[in-house]
């Protein structure tokens, strides 16, 4: 290469340099893409093309989409014809006051194909195997959808399952006693590169009334199937200071459901104790990055730093608080990025069984609320081992991840992944429950009256890297 080619090489730097610069001024946000393989971005005026593009490449987005890689699990076979359905296990002692949720999120993208015997079915399935966990609690999670960073308007798509849909998935988590959440996400699709806590509505008085148009219908069914809890947000990290819009939203709410009202806010937000949703109690999405730990780390290490982090915002019990989502994947390098929906590393089950009986072990010595584990797909048989298709963040079937949770939800310390060995089974931790009250539903048993109020909490998310530093 000649001397005299070197200026005009330094040309495209400096020009790509200029225009990411200057781009964001002109279209209002970065219209500069990057494709693989390639070192010269393109430049895009419809954000939402790109967004949809990089949906349809990801195996596995934020929030964990069903991946056409992964194959669905049929639901079970209905009974024969005149037969009643089989009884679902009912849960050793359902949630009643003053007992942790232990608890985990079901995520549901509706399949227009699945009638009602198959959306029983596989309700059944996952009741099933909840109760096998010794779960107490569980939270239906689905999306709803907007069509862009700066959108007016939420609505159902097609992937949101209806009230009519919804109903008979209550139901059945009911019948096996569980104490039953419902928590509408905003999908991320439209707003790829960016993500639900960002958005900016031009016209906020119209989107918090289309939100409430969507929500009404979802919180009347709520009070006629005795619903415990309505999350009304998840990580909206920049509308949570809207304390007014806020509380029209919510005064529209509670006309028609008596039940707890919280919200999700993201785990920087929670350390600053900066959300302002004025609902009954906040819960936190807690990924705490746990940085320079090598992948055998022990309990207790990952335990150490959970606890640096929360000290950040209050030392000793907090009683008020429901870790309302947390996981991590089962691959190498997990604890730095726990969150991270994205990467599919070698498998290292050891990671997220570590992780798990760390997180119980901080929730029991912190006399949390609850904590809700990430995720089982709807869809998903939750008995068949994942594959490398899967997520990693998969927790069933994983059988180290699976005792740490049946330990932590057993009321027992939940064995080291060190030290495999029977986990304890029994009833949660908390006061003794008398008979619930009877509820009137389709099934044949009796559901139990969970509707209650906490005082307000504080909690987190996984997106944005927070500010403080992590713990070593």
């Amino acid at each position: 290469m000649s001397r005299s080619q070197l200026p005009k090489l330094a040309v495209l730097p400096v020009t790509v340099v200029a225009a990411v610069v200057a781009l964001p001024v002109a279209f209002g946000v970065n219209p500069l893409r990057w494709s693989e393989g390639s070192a010269v971005p393109r430049v895009v005026t419809d954000d939402r093309k790109p967004a949809a593009e990089a949906a349809a490449a990801r195996p596995e987005f934020a929030d964990p989409v069903l991946d056409p890689a992964e194959p669905v699990a049929p639901p079970p076979p209905p009974p024969p014809a005149g037969e009643p359905e089989p009884q679902v296990p009912r849960v050793a002692q359902p949630w009643q006051p003053g007992m942790p949720q232990w608890g985990v999120q079901l995520y549901w993208e509706d399949m227009q194909t699945d009638d009602e015997s198959a959306i029983r079915g596989k309700a059944r399935r996952l009741a099933d195997y909840l109760v096998s966990l010794n779960a107490n609690s569980v939270a239906l999670s689905f999306p709803v959808y907007t069509s862009g960073i700066d959108a007016d308007e939420v609505f159902a798509g097609p992937k949101t399952p209806s009230v009519e849909r919804v109903t008979p998935v209550v139901e059945t988590l009911h019948a096996a006693g569980l104490r039953v959440s419902l928590r509408p996400i905003l999908d991320e699709r439209e707003l790829l590169p960016e993500w639900r806590g960002a958005i900016k509505p031009k016209d906020k008085d119209a989107w918090f009334a289309s939100y409430r148009d969507l929500l009404l219908p979802y919180a009347e069914m709520a009070e006629r199937e005795d619903v415990a809890t309505i999350v009304v947000g998840v990580e909206l990290a920049s509308m949570e200071d809207e304390v007014a819009r806020w509380n029209g939203f919510l005064a529209a709410l509670r006309e028609v459901f008596g039940g707890e009202l919280t919200y999700d806010t993201n785990y920087p937000n929670f350390l600053e104790n900066s959300s302002r949703v004025p609902v009954d109690s906040t819960g936190v999405d807690a990924y705490f990055p746990v940085k320079n730990q090598p992948d055998d780390a022990s309990v207790d290490t990952i335990a150490a730093a959970w606890n640096t982090w929360l000290d950040q915002r209050s030392t000793g019990p907090m009683s008020d608080v429901v870790i309302s989502e947390t996981g991590i994947g089962a691959q190498n390098g997990a604890f730095a990025a726990p969150g991270d929906f994205y990467r599919y590393g070698t498998v290292n089950a050891r990671v997220q069984a570590t992780w798990y009986t760390a997180v119980c072990q901080v929730v029991k010595q912190r006399q949390m609320a609850g904590v809700y584990w990430w995720s089982v797909n709807f869809h998903d048989d939750p008995t068949t081992p994942p594959t490398s298709a899967n997520s990693r963040l998969d927790f069933a079937a994983r059988p180290a991840t699976e005792q740490a949770v049946r330990g932590c939800f057993g009321g027992a310390p939940a064995a080291s992944p060190e030290d495999p060995a029977t986990s304890p089974t029994g009833s949660p931790t908390g006061k003794s429950t008398t008979k619930p009250p009877s509820g009137t539903t389709k099934s044949p048993t009796t559901k139990p009256s969970s509707k209650t109020t906490k005082p307000s909490g504080g909690q987190t998310t996984r997106r944005p890297t927070a500010t403080t530093s992590s713990s070593d």
